[in-house]
Parts: C-alpha cells; structure tokens; sequence
C-alpha cells in the first residue's frame, strides 16, 4: 500500500534540519510531499514561487519527494491529495505543545489525518528559519545552516538589496 504524506511549513528559508526531516520521511513514506505555505500573516525573505523552487532545488536527488506551494487548511490539502498523516519535525518541549494542538486540530478538520513527529536530529536541534534570518538581517554567516543553493540565494538577495 502507498503511503502518502505531507511536510508542510514556510520554509523561508529551507534550513539543513528541513533537508534532514525530509530525508528521513523519504526513507519511511513512499510519497513525501513538501508543501511549502503561502502565509500573509508573515514577510518572508522570499516570494511563495522562489521558496518553491528552492525546495525543489533542495530536494533533487529525493525521488520520493514533491514540492508544491498551496495556501487554505493543511487538512484539505491532505485531503485533495489523499495524504494519510503530516510530518512534523519537533526540536523540544515548547514544539511538542504547539504540534499536538495543531494535530488535533487538523484531525478534527479531517478525521482520518494523523500526525507523525520526528525528533531532530541532535546535531540540528537549536536550528530555525528565524534563526538564520536573524543571522542573515545581522550581516553573519548562515552557509553552515542552510543548503548551498540556498546560502547563494540569500547572497544574492543581500547583493540586490546594497
């Protein structure tokens, strides 16, 4: 039986513990989709379209793995593309509170959707989007914390920015 599963976030911008959670779930599904949100309520670094292919990007080498963007309820994403459970990466306590809320929230949108929490990886537990955007805001060095062709969009970005 295929077994098809979602990684939602924001990814803004993918980090090396996003590429970890992902490849660890490519390991364990058959389908991973990456759905990268399109959320007004935050300013991202980069446009919905740019995240996406940096995703992509990303994740070339992963056969198992989608990318797409989407914005709405997580649960009728899920639904539509008939995912059976969200991963979820948690890096301590404070993330494990907020995941299980949103779980049960979107097991109450759609019954049949469970929630699978991997644990970071040790060696990647303190890391962020927020993080390495308040690195990159201060002028600091994030190539350690983010994929290669994403540590050259954010040089590019800082270079279109002066």
């Amino acid at each position: 039986m295929n077994k098809t599963v979602i990684y939602p976030g924001t990814f803004d911008p993918i980090t090396n513990g996003h590429l970890d959670v992902i490849q660890r779930s490519a390991k364990l599904f058959d389908h991973i989709i990456v759905a990268v949100a399109k959320n007004p309520s935050k300013q991202p670094l980069f446009s919905l379209e740019q995240r996406i292919e940096l995703v992509k990007q990303s994740c070339h080498n992963l056969n198992n793995v989608i990318v797409l963007g989407f914005s709405g309820l997580l649960a009728d994403l899920a639904k539509d593309h008939n995912a059976t459970a969200l991963i979820r990466g948690v890096r301590g306590g404070a993330d494990i509170d907020y995941e299980i809320h949103l779980a049960q929230l979107n097991q109450q949108l759609q019954n049949e959707l469970e929630t699978v929490f991997l644990p970071s990886s040790l060696a990647l537990r303190y890391l962020s989007s927020t993080m390495v955007r308040e690195v990159y805001r201060h002028q600091g060095d994030v190539a350690q914390f983010v994929p290669k062709n994403v540590y050259q969009a954010l040089q590019q970005l800082r270079n279109d920015n002066e």
